[in-house]
């Protein structure tokens, strides 16, 4: 799956899907466009900003109310890909919500986060599992189609 496939799988075809599974790919795709995306609007939001006085221009809230949005509309379809993921390790979806309260722990939140990315560059299980068809192998986009 490259980016462009990517990025459709996640915000139009899976907007709010959390059945089913998720190649890396899909996943990592996904996380490259929402820091491209928020690393321009932010470098934009600081562009704003009179470092001499410390305010921000008119245009510079405008910017921040459109990173906001932005977030808030990428929300559901992370945990969404997040979740997915996890499924195509064979984890349940519940794992994440462990991982969020964690990384919410001093110290302890440094360890689930390297965990959890751990966990999501490592390869999928082969082949089927309890959550679905392997995301990787053509024959289960086939049997979809069938």
């Amino acid at each position: 799956m490259g980016f462009k496939e990517a990025i459709d799988s996640v915000l139009k075809k899976n907007y709010a899907n959390f059945q089913g599974r998720a190649a890396r790919s899909e996943y990592w795709f996904f996380a490259l466009f929402v820091f491209i995306v928020a690393g321009i609007l932010s470098a934009l939001m600081f562009a704003t900003v009179d470092f001499n006085t410390g305010q921000i221009s008119g245009l510079g809230y405008v910017i921040i109310a459109i990173l906001a949005v932005f977030y808030l509309a990428i929300l559901i379809p992370s945990i969404a890909v997040a979740v997915r993921r996890l499924h195509d390790r064979n984890m349940s979806g519940w794992w994440y919500l462990g991982f969020i309260v964690l990384s919410a722990i001093p110290f302890v939140g440094i360890v689930a986060s390297i965990a959890m990315l751990v966990i999501f560059c490592l390869k999928g299980t082969d082949g089927d599992n309890r959550f679905g068809p392997d995301p990787l192998r053509p024959s289960a986009r086939a049997d979809i189609f069938a």
